[in-house]
């Protein structure tokens, strides 16, 4: 079952996610209602013919730099154009820091390394 969450930045679709199982772990997949993809054996996924967006975001996108998931609310204010900052880990130093992430057609987000974040701008 669909939760929609917003509209897609790309095409005329709607963004609403669902729980997949990835590599033994659960997490959400947001995708876009004209993201249509099919499988032959189960672990590759290409986009069919009739897909006409290839947008998605998948929850744990952004893990290798600590940040365990994505949740519905972030993704809902990177679909309205708002700033989001995302809490990181550094496994090396083990330090916490913030950085925005953005809408990445490609990739589904993506992290700004080069703009800081201000203290008073976290919420």
């Amino acid at each position: 079952m669909s939760t929609l969450v917003g509209n897609c930045p790309f095409c005329d679709g709607v963004v609403s996610y669902t729980t997949k199982e990835i590599r033994g772990r659960k997490t959400k997949l947001y995708s876009c209602s004209n993201h249509k993809v099919t499988t032959e054996d189960g672990e590759t996924w290409e986009l069919t013919q009739d897909a006409t967006c290839s947008f998605k975001i998948f929850g744990n996108a952004l893990a290798r730099y600590g940040k365990k998931f994505i949740g519905p609310k972030e993704v809902k204010q990177l679909l309205n154009g708002k700033d989001v900052v995302a809490h990181l880990y550094s496994f090396n130093k083990k330090v916490e820091y913030k950085k925005y992430i953005s809408l990445d057609k490609e990739f589904g987000v993506s992290v700004l390394w080069d703009v800081e974040v201000e203290d008073d701008e976290v919420a």
